[in-house]
C-alpha cells in the first residue's frame, strides 16, 4: 500500500469516527451535566419550600460527589469488561430515574439520599467516556475529541440556565411546584438516550459495521502501535501505576480545578440572585447565568485544538489556571451583579479552557492496561473537589469563597509545574518513529 493510499484511509477513518462518535457522546454529556447541576436552579425556589439553609444546600450540592468517588473506579473496571454500550446504558437509565425521583423529595433527608444515589448511579460515566475515546482516537486527535466532549459544559449551561428557570416559572401541573417538574422533565431524556446508547454505540473498531475492513485494520494498527509506545514509557501494572507520584499530582491538579468548576456551577444562580434587586425574576437570573457559559465554547475548542497542534498541553493548562485565578480574585473584589458576572465570565474562560486539553494530557500517563483504573482514579479523587467547592461557598461569604477558590487554583498550578512529561513525549516520538521503520 503506497503512502497516498494510507493517507486516504487515515483521512476517511478519522472523519468517520469523529462524525459517528463525537456528536452523540456530546449529547449524552450535555444531559449528564444538566442533570448534575440543575440543583442550583432548583435552589431558587426549592430552598425556601423545604427550608434549606446555605450550609445544607452546600452539602446537598457536594454529597453527589461522595457517591461518585466510591463507585467510579469499580464502574470503569466493569465497563472495560462488559463493554461501553451496555454499561453506559445502565448508568444513564439509573441516573435518569434518580433525577425524576428527586422531583418528589419532601425534605432535606430525602435530598441527601437521592443526591448520594445520583453520584453512585452516574459514577463512571465521564471517565468511561474518556476511556472509550482511547479506543477510537490516537493521541494526536484526542485533544480535539475531548474538547468536543467538554463542550457539554458550556452548552449545558447555555441550555440549562434559561430552560430550568423557565420550567420553574411556568410549569405547575397537578399542583406541583415548578422546581419539581424541572427535575422530572430533565430526568426523562437520560432514560430515553440510555436505551438509544445500546443500539447506537460500537464498543471497539473491530465491531464497527460503518468502517471498511481497511479502515478497521488501519485504526487498530495505529492504536496498537501507540499502546506499545505507551507501555515502554509508563507503568504497565496497576500497582506500579498507583505508586507513581505523577498520578497523584494529576489528581491534586484536577481536584483544584474541579473544586472551582463545581463550586461555581452550583452556586452561580444563587450568587446572582443575592446580588440582584428584589424584582429580578428566575428567568432573568437564568439569562445572566448563561453569560459565563457562552465563552466556554471558544475556550474549549481553542485550547483543545491548539494543544493538539503544538503538543504544549501543559502550557495551555497553566494558562487556563492563571486566567481563572485572576477572574476569581476580580470577582472577590466586586460587589454588584454586573461586575461579578463579567469577572466570572473571565474565570469561566480559564476553567473551560483547561478542561479542553486536560483529559488528553492525562491519557499520556497511562497504558492500555492501566487506563481504566488510572483515568477513573484521577477523576474520582478529583471529584472530591465537587464536594469541597460547593461546601466552601456555602460556609463563607462570597468574597471569602472567591479568594479561597483562587488559592486552590494556585496550589493546582504549582502542582502542575512539578509534573514532568516533556522528556516522555520526546521519548515517545523516538520510539514511535522506530516502530514505523
Amino acid at each position: 500500500m503506497n503512502q497516498a493510499e494510507v493517507n486516504r484511509i487515515e483521512k476517511s477513518t478519522v472523519s468517520k469516527t469523529m462524525k459517528r462518535i463525537l456528536p452523540f457522546i456530546l449529547l449524552l454529556y450535555v444531559i449528564a451535566y444538566l442533570d448534575r447541576v440543575n440543583l442550583g436552579y432548583a435552589a431558587l425556589e426549592m430552598n425556601a419550600d423545604l427550608a434549606l439553609t446555605a450550609e445544607v444546600f452546600g452539602l446537598l450540592s457536594g454529597i453527589f460527589f461522595i457517591g461518585y468517588f466510591f463507585f467510579e473506579v469499580p464502574s470503569n473496571m466493569i465497563m472495560s469488561k462488559v463493554g461501553a454500550k451496555l454499561w453506559i446504558m445502565r448508568i444513564m437509565v439509573t441516573w435518569g430515574i434518580v433525577i425524576i425521583l428527586t422531583g418528589f423529595a419532601q425534605s432535606a433527608a430525602h435530598l441527601y439520599i437521592l443526591r448520594f444515589l445520583l453520584g453512585v448511579a452516574e459514577a463512571g460515566f465521564f471517565p468511561g467516556i474518556i476511556l472509550y475515546l482511547t479506543y477510537w482516537f490516537r493521541s494526536s486527535e484526542r485533544g480535539r475529541a475531548t474538547a468536543v466532549l467538554l463542550l457539554a459544559l458550556p452548552i449545558g449551561g447555555i441550555i440549562g440556565a434559561p430552560l430550568s428557570t423557565w420550567i420553574i416559572d411556568n410549569i405547575a401541573w397537578a399542583g406541583m411546584e415548578g422546581w419539581r417538574w424541572m427535575f422530572i422533565l430533565e430526568g426523562i431524556p437520560a432514560v430515553v438516550l440510555g436505551i438509544v446508547v445500546l443500539f447506537y454505540l460500537t464498543n471497539r473498531p473491530a465491531d464497527a459495521k460503518w468502517l471498511t475492513d481497511e479502515e478497521k485494520d488501519w485504526l487498530e494498527g495505529e492504536l496498537a502501535a501507540e499502546q506499545k509506545v505507551s507501555s515502554s514509557i509508563n507503568k504497565v501494572s496497576k500497582l506500579e501505576m498507583i505508586k507513581d507520584l505523577r498520578v497523584w499530582k494529576l489528581s491534586l491538579f484536577y481536584f483544584a480545578g474541579y473544586s472551582a468548576v463545581y463550586g461555581l456551577s452550583f452556586w452561580l444562580p444563587t450568587i446572582i440572585k443575592s446580588l440582584s434587586v428584589s424584582t429580578t425574576t428566575n428567568m432573568e437570573i437564568g439569562w445572566l447565568a448563561m453569560i459565563p457559559s457562552l465563552v466556554g465554547i471558544p475556550a474549549i475548542l481553542f485550547f483543545g485544538w491548539n494543544a493538539d497542534r503544538t503538543g504544549a498541553h501543559k502550557a495551555h493548562l497553566m494558562f487556563g489556571f492563571l486566567i481563572a485565578i485572576a477572574g476569581f480574585i476580580g470577582c472577590g473584589l466586586s460587589s454588584s451583579v454586573l461586575p461579578v458576572v463579567f469577572m466570572l465570565t473571565i474565570t469561566s474562560f480559564g476553567l473551560y479552557g483547561f478542561t479542553g486539553c486536560f483529559f488528553a494530557y492525562m491519557t499520556f500517563f497511562f497504558t492500555k492496561s492501566t487506563a481504566p483504573v488510572g483515568i477513573a482514579l484521577v477523576n474520582s479523587f478529583a471529584a472530591l473537589g465537587g464536594f469541597v467547592g460547593p461546601m466552601i461557598l456555602g460556609m463563607v461569604t462570597l468574597q471569602q469563597g472567591m479568594f479561597i477558590l483562587s488559592g486552590m487554583l494556585v496550589v493546582g498550578a504549582i502542582t502542575l509545574l512539578s509534573l514532568k512529561l516533556e522528556k516522555n513525549i520526546a521519548k515517545r516520538e523516538v520510539i514511535k518513529a522506530k516502530a514505523l521503520v
